[in-house]
């Protein structure tokens, strides 16, 4: 989410838009204000203890609100507020009443999407998206498949849903050098390299993608994990993720890597041969596009956003259900035919290239001029 923002903001800014992303101080040194470009403001602004961690975000929310609304009694009023994710929601749909300006909200994850999932979150999280819902000018969504799940789930909102696929940059996303890159990160060369991108975490599949290389029946490949801990319990993960390896006996087979740098990805990606994306949902799947764009064939799960981005046998595997085997399966079908492996390759670099930061801006630039002339929902 934090990729999105940035380069959706950036893309903004460079048509013209004057963008400030408010963001939580999470240490004390942060400058009060930055200029990241032209055109492109964040402001740090002070709410609770810098340390805070994730699950006690909800109780300041108030507190972020009434911080943004000091930083814009000393600067100007905006022409909208554009929430992304549901905590920012909450204090989106406060400033709207406060500002009396259109609302946005791009909510990136949904509790009652993600219960369908096996991944249930409390009542609360639940009756505060339904009242942004209830609320928002405008909910954007990343795909038409993330639509019909929200109008699954909440029908048809008062204000109006707009499709806005993230994109690509693909100046750092880009085929390249295989050996090249096995050779900067210090990867085996002739050895099938599987990779992994994202939290350790259940929503995203860590556990699939192991006991998918336990189940694959090559010795001969590895699987690299790039990400870290996330969530209340996200240590506890990483403990399970370390010990699953250990129990499988895949200990010299499994490589764990922190999180990188966002540019730095491509390396990874460009060093894989396949990667696995078996997320139990996923409002679009960033990880899955950054790879297509590099000329690596996904595996992934047949939920939400993969479903867009993934043409099953042309540039990749859709897998119904969350079976290893199921998994494996497809893994082996690529690693042992390199002209298909090279052919979805090909194909996902030519359907990645739909997807632009500044096609995403356009399309939220009209948006935003078409709500200033609105009337302005009735919150319910």
């Amino acid at each position: 989410m934090n990729v999105y923002v940035r380069e959706l903001v950036s893309a903004l800014a460079q048509a013209g838009i004057e963008c400030t992303t408010f963001t939580r101080a999470d240490r004390a040194d942060l400058p009060a204000e930055v200029m990241v470009e032209p055109g492109h403001r964040v402001v740090h602004i002070e709410a609770g203890p810098h340390n805070l961690p994730k699950e006690a975000l909800a109780d300041i929310t108030d507190q972020f609100r009434l911080g943004v609304l000091e930083w814009i009694d000393r600067n100007e009023k905006p022409d909208i507020i554009h929430a992304n994710y549901w905590l920012s929601g909450v204090v989106g749909h406060q400033l709207k009443h406060d500002l009396d300006v259109p609302f946005v909200s791009t909510f990136h994850t949904l509790a009652r999407v993600k219960a369908e999932g096996g991944d249930p979150e409390p009542a609360w999280r639940d009756r505060a998206e339904a009242e942004i819902v209830n609320c928002a000018d405008a909910i954007c969504v990343s795909c038409i498949e993330e639509e019909d799940q929200f109008r699954r789930h909440y029908g048809d909102p008062q204000g109006r849903i707009e499709i806005i696929a993230p994109g690509v940059e693909h100046a750092f996303f880009a085929p390249g050098d295989q050996e090249g890159a096995r050779r900067a990160l210090g990867f085996d060369l002739d050895r099938p390299q599987l990779l992994f991108v994202g939290r350790i975490q259940p929503l995203k599949g860590p556990d699939v993608a192991i006991r998918a290389l336990a189940e694959l029946g090559r010795p001969d490949a590895d699987l690299v994990i790039v990400g870290g801990a996330s969530g209340s319990d996200g240590n506890g993960e990483t403990a399970r993720a370390h010990a699953l390896v250990d129990e499988l006996g895949l200990h010299d087979r499994v490589r764990f890597v922190e999180p990188q740098p966002h540019h730095i990805l491509s390396t990874y990606y460009r060093a894989a041969d396949v990667v696995l994306a078996p997320s139990r949902s996923e409002s679009f799947g960033l990880v899955a596009l950054e790879a297509a764009a590099c000329g690596i064939p996904v595996v992934a799960s047949a939920v939400g956003g993969l479903l867009s981005l993934i043409d099953d046998y042309r540039t990749g595997r859709l897998i119904e259900g969350r079976d290893p085997v199921d998994y494996a399966r497809a893994v082996a079908e690529i690693l042992d035919d390199p002209a298909l492996c090279t052919s979805m390759g090909t194909a996902a670099v030519e359907r990645s290239r739909r997807y632009t930061w500044g096609f995403a801006a356009a399309r939220l630039r009209r948006l935003y001029s078409d709500l200033t002339v609105r009337e302005l929902v009735v919150c319910q």
